[in-house]
């Protein structure tokens, strides 16, 4: 056969040029890869790449798949070897590039032959630092070869090169010339985080992806509060907060209340829609990335991963202002992106947990900032499918009361106190906004109750009775918002009950302005309630603010009685009784024993106001959000009226706290009137 072979196939093949069996061609085939691929360099300099010819090659790797490895190799060498010359040729490196993206797409099949490869050259292209062009070449094959996978076979290989993408993207942030380097990168970005979400693999740098993303993220201008999305109506105690105006009450270092401010909704971009402009913006690929974060994002765990690393990059960057800072825009922007989800809530209750955070616990400005974007959420979220979960609403309460304990100290500095201050507001504001959007008020009361069952003595004691009293009111403005009657919770009831009978006298009062305002949510707007926080915040003042707030509810109570007895209408007469006390000055003399008892205008003859009471027409019918008691309820609550009003140690703010939650009562009883035994217990209270 091999005499055959030799001398007489090659004679015949000589003569029968007509049998192509015969022929040399055919019997030592010429490697045609080769010449396809000298085919795709051009020969001459201004000569362009024939796309063509390209494609040619690609097919005929495709139908010849034991070609690919012969094929990708002598790419890889031509590569390596223009890099490496002095003089870099952009031209056959873009070719390489090319023709590799082309076998990408066509032999998705039989990448196995030329993955490495591929990958070899797009490392080399990468960390190429002569020519921008080629970097940005490197990316989009990345990008290519990223979504050509469809298992993670390679996942090891592309989380080598993330850390270069990553320096890529913020190669000279904010220079023109570096945009379309900039926007590839992010694009391989975007690509990456599209294959951890279908993968389910998390890349070990994804805080290196987050912070680069961050880096290109846009900062919008400023939203002003005439572009906030308001409620076209207001129940009236969310009026009266807007009157209030505490957000700039006390502040006097930069820090101003941006809790009414939305941000408006980002449109969402589709990669594979993008204009050519739009794909050179680096910008739109960060909310790309930002946008495939959020799918990334599905458990609740990854979910606090990804923003774990963002609050810590806010925090480092100073990025926490409202209405400067990154954190608010990007932070709206996911939570409008994971609105189909359902996981909206996730972030702001991760935001309120960051709180905790080492950078944030000592640094009550920060504090301040981060519940202000809060704030914001809170009323994006409450605006579109409200609130269901609110557990962080205890550590909102656990914080503002750590501050006011903080401002209630008597070695706190000015500066510090007015921070205090402000985070008091701010937490304030923010409760109020979730109460907006509460559906179910009982998780408060529970709250309510837990807080109240161990509660110590001393300065702690006030601080935590001013935050309750803070939740109180976030209570009824729920209530009056859900225009809910319902009855007063009896563990709730009961916490009370001890604290009205706690060794601190403060506490004591603050148990009674809880009691009156779950009972009544007009007694919060009788006064300002500031001036109820501040009886667990000011240092110089508080039991004079005390009496005051005290003082101005009751008579604010009986003149309401006043008018249902003699049909007056008129609001004038009560809110210049109401402007009286609170603009009387209490002094020190006013706590000297039976001064206040004998100033005090709401200590009158109570037989008359009950005669008054149960004469009047009902005031149920008309109050927002009261609270019902029952028999038994109001039974206990007049008995424990009495051991209280027995106490030694009580002073004149006692007596008018009192008071205050004895009419608070009756006007409840009013409207019993088959309750002949707590009647009798009335009068029984009223021979004291």
């Amino acid at each position: 056969m091999g005499i055959i072979s030799r001398k007489i196939f090659p004679a015949c093949g000589s003569m029968c040029v007509c049998c192509p069996a015969l022929r040399s061609r055919s019997r030592q085939p010429v490697k045609r890869y080769r010449k396809l691929l000298a085919d795709i360099f051009p020969k001459s300099p201004d000569e362009f790449p024939s796309e063509r010819k390209i494609i040619k090659l690609c097919e005929y790797a495709a139908r010849n798949p034991f070609r690919i490895p012969k094929i990708a190799k002598h790419l890889e060498e031509r590569c390596y070897k223009e890099l490496r010359s002095e003089h870099i040729k952009i031209k056959p490196v873009k070719i390489v590039a090319e023709t590799f993206n082309k076998l990408i797409s066509v032999c998705k099949v039989q990448i196995a032959y030329f993955a490495v490869n591929v990958l070899d050259v797009m490392s080399e292209l990468l960390g190429c630092s002569k020519d921008e062009t080629i970097q940005t070449l490197g990316c989009q094959v990345l990008t290519t070869f990223i979504y050509s996978q469809v298992d993670a076979t390679y996942t090891h290989n592309m989380e080598k090169l993330v850390r270069k993408v990553c320096m890529l993207s913020r190669e000279h942030v904010g220079a023109l010339e570096k945009r379309c380097l900039r926007a590839s990168s992010l694009q391989c970005l975007s690509a990456m985080i599209w294959f951890m979400a279908e993968f389910s693999h998390i890349f070990v740098d994804l805080d290196e992806i987050i912070d680069a993303v961050l880096d290109n993220y846009k900062c919008g201008t400023p939203i002003e509060d005439g572009g906030v999305r308001a409620e076209p109506h207001h129940n009236w105690v969310d009026e009266v907060v807007r009157r209030e105006g505490r957000g700039g009450s006390v502040v006097s270092d930069g820090i101003h209340s941006s809790c009414s401010i939305i941000q408006p909704e980002p449109e969402k971009k589709d990669p594979s829609r993008l204009t050519r402009e739009e794909s050179e913006t680096p910008e739109i690929w960060a909310q790309i990335c930002i946008q495939r974060m959020v799918e990334l994002a599905k458990e609740r765990s990854t979910m606090r991963r990804v923003m774990d690393r963002m609050f810590v990059y806010f925090d480092s960057r100073q990025h926490w202002a409202p209405q400067q800072g990154l954190a608010a825009k990007v932070l709206s922007s996911m939570a409008y992106f994971m609105e189909n989800s359902g996981n909206q809530q996730l972030i702001l209750t991760c935001v309120v947990h960051h709180l905790d955070h080492k950078n944030v616990m000592n640094d009550p400005k920060l504090k301040t900032y981060i519940v202000q974007v809060a704030t914001s959420l809170s009323m994006q979220i409450r605006s579109g499918a409200g609130l269901k979960e609110i557990g962080f609403v205890g550590d909102l309460c656990r914080h503002l009361r750590k501050s006011l304990q903080s401002s209630g100290s008597e070695f706190v500095g000015e500066q510090e106190f007015n921070v205090n201050i402000s985070l008091q507001n701010s937490i304030e504001d923010c409760l109020l906004e979730i109460a907006n959007g509460v559906t179910d008020t009982q998780p408060l009361f529970d709250l309510m109750a837990i807080t109240l069952e161990s509660l110590p003595s001393g300065p702690l004691a006030r601080a935590t009775i001013g935050s309750v009293i803070v939740l109180a009111r976030v209570v009824t403005l729920a209530l009056s918002r859900l225009n809910s009657q319902q009855g007063f919770p009896e563990v709730l009831l009961v916490q009370l009950l001890k604290v009205m009978l706690h060794p601190d006298l403060e506490a004591r009062v603050g148990a009674h302005v809880i009691f009156s305002g779950l009972l009544f949510p007009s007694s919060f707007q009788t006064h300002d309630d500031s001036s109820i926080r501040s009886v667990y915040t000011d240092r110089h003042s508080k039991k004079s603010f005390q009496t005051a707030s005290t003082s101005a509810s009751i008579t604010a109570l009986l003149e309401k009685l006043r008018k249902d007895q003699d049909g007056i209408k008129t609001e004038g007469h009560g809110s210049a009784i109401h402007d009286g006390c609170k603009e009387k000055d209490i002094t020190a003399e006013d706590y000297k024993p039976g001064y206040g008892l004998k100033n005090s205008p709401n200590f009158c003859k109570l037989s008359s106001i009950i005669d008054r009471a149960m004469g009047s027409p009902s005031l149920t019918d008309t109050e927002l959000g009261i609270m019902k008691l029952n028999e038994d309820q109001i039974g206990q609550l007049l008995s424990s009226f009495w051991i209280q009003a027995n106490l030694p140690d009580n002073l004149p703010a006692n007596f008018e706290a009192i008071s205050h939650s004895f009419i608070s009562t009756l006007l409840v009883l009013r409207a019993k009137v088959g309750l002949y035994v707590s009647c009798c217990l009335l009068f029984q209270f009223n021979s004291f």
